[in-house]
C-alpha cells in the first residue's frame, strides 16, 4: 500500500511538471518593408509571449511596425501560467525564449524576475514612469488598470447606486427580490487576477468577508474572466459586477449604452500588466526596442486608442472620467506595487486559507 501511495504521489509530481503549452496560439505579423532591412537575410523578428488577446494588441503591433517596417513580429498568445512555465522551461533547457514577455499575472512575472529569468535593461522611456511600477529595471508595469464596479444603468435609475464598499454591503444586505442571481464577480479559484483583487481587498477593507457573504446570499455568479460579466451587465441579465477589470469594461462603453462604470470612492485597486526581457531571449535588443516603444508617450497613446488599455504614462489623460488615473492621489488609487511583495500572493498556504474562507463565506458560514 505504501508503494502505491508513493507511486501515486510521483505521478502527481510528474503530471504537474509537464509542459502546459496546449493553449498556445501563434500569430505572425510580417515585416511591411523588408527592403528597409540592410541585410539580404530574412527580416529581423521580435518574438513576444503575451497573455493579452492578440485582437486587443494588434493595433499596437501594427503601429510599431509602421515606424520600423523592416521588423516582423511573432506573437504567442498564452495563458499566464503557461507563459511563466514556458520561459522557465526554455531557459533552464538552454534554449532561446521570447524577446519580450508581457503578462497580466503580476505575481508570476515578478517571480520570473526575482528568480533570475529576466535581464536588467536601460530604457529612456522608463524615466517618466511612476517609481512603484518598475523593479530593478527588470520588471516594468506597462498599463494602469483599475478594478471597478460595473452596473446596469436602467436598473439603478430609480434607486441609489452604491458608491463605495460599505454602501454596496448595505445594499446587498437588503436582499432585494429582483437582485438574486443578478450580480457577478471573479471566481478566485479559477482567476489569478480575481484572487489578487480579493486578497488586496482583504488587506484594505475590514468588512471584505461580510461583503463576500452578502454576495453569496444574493446568489452571486462566478466567472474566470471579465468578458461574460460585462456582457451580462450590459444586457440587463445581471445588474452589477464587482472587481471587474476596468479597461475591458471601458472598451465596451461605446457599444453598450446601459453599461455604467464606477470607481469605488473608498479606494480603487489598480493592477499593471508586467513586461520583462527574458535573460534567455533570442534577440534581446529587439525586445528592448519594442518595450521602449510601449512605454513611450506615443506607444502609450496608441495602446489607449487601439487596445483600450489604460496608460501608465503620467502625461496621458484617460477616457475613464477624463482623469489622469496614474495620479494615485485621485480616487484613492491603490496601485499594486511591482516588486517582491507580490510573491506573498503565491504562498500556497495563504492561498489555501483564503480560498477555503471564500467558499465557506459564500455559503453563508
Amino acid at each position: 500500500m505504501k508503494h502505491l501511495r508513493k507511486l501515486f504521489v510521483l505521478l502527481i509530481i510528474i503530471a504537474g511538471s509537464l509542459p502546459t503549452q496546449v493553449n498556445a496560439k501563434v500569430f505572425s505579423f510580417p515585416a511591411t518593408n523588408q527592403s528597409s532591412n540592410n541585410t539580404a537575410s530574412a527580416p529581423a523578428e521580435i518574438i513576444i509571449y503575451s497573455s493579452t488577446d492578440v485582437d486587443i494588441f494588434q493595433g499596437v503591433i501594427e503601429d510599431f511596425q509602421s515606424t520600423l517596417p523592416g521588423i516582423s513580429v511573432t506573437y504567442h498568445e498564452l495563458q499566464s501560467l503557461e507563459l511563466y512555465e514556458r520561459i522557465q522551461e526554455e531557459s533552464n533547457a538552454g534554449q532561446k525564449t521570447a524577446d519580450l514577455a508581457i503578462s497580466s499575472a503580476m505575481d508570476l512575472q515578478m517571480k520570473l524576475a526575482n528568480d533570475g529569468f529576466a535581464q536588467p535593461v536601460d530604457l529612456s522611456s522608463a524615466q517618466n514612469m511612476p517609481s512603484w511600477s518598475i523593479w530593478r529595471n527588470e520588471a516594468f508595469g506597462v498599463t494602469f488598470e483599475p478594478s471597478v464596479i460595473i452596473y446596469n444603468k436602467k436598473y439603478f435609475t430609480p434607486q441609489t447606486l452604491p458608491r463605495n464598499r460599505t454602501e454596496l454591503l448595505n445594499f446587498l444586505e437588503k436582499r432585494p427580490a429582483d437582485l438574486f442571481g443578478r450580480i457577478a464577480t471573479y471566481d478566485i479559484e479559477r482567476s489569478g487576477l480575481g484572487y489578487l483583487f480579493l486578497a488586496v481587498d482583504a488587506e484594505k477593507y475590514s468588512a471584505t468577508w461580510d461583503l463576500v457573504r452578502a454576495m453569496g446570499l444574493n446568489g452571486v455568479k462566478l466567472y474566470s474572466s471579465s468578458s461574460a460579466i460585462i456582457e451580462n451587465v450590459s444586457s440587463g441579465k445581471f445588474v452589477l459586477g464587482y472587481n471587474v477589470l476596468g479597461s475591458y469594461a471601458l472598451s465596451r462603453l461605446e457599444s453598450s449604452p446601459d453599461l455604467g462604470i464606477l470607481l469605488p470612492e473608498d479606494y480603487t485597486v489598480v493592477f499593471s500588466r508586467i513586461a520583462l526581457i527574458p535573460k534567455a531571449a533570442k534577440t534581446s535588443s529587439l525586445g528592448v526596442i519594442f518595450l521602449d516603444y510601449l512605454l513611450s508617450e506615443h506607444g502609450q497613446r496608441v495602446m489607449v486608442e487601439t487596445a483600450k488599455l489604460n496608460a501608465i504614462h503620467p502625461d496621458i489623460n484617460l477616457p475613464l472620467g477624463q482623469m489622469n488615473l496614474s495620479d494615485t492621489s485621485k480616487n484613492n488609487m491603490i496601485p499594486i506595487k511591482v516588486g517582491p511583495g507580490l510573491l506573498v500572493y503565491l504562498d500556497q498556504a495563504k492561498r489555501g486559507r483564503i480560498i477555503r474562507k471564500w467558499n465557506s463565506t459564500l455559503r453563508g458560514n
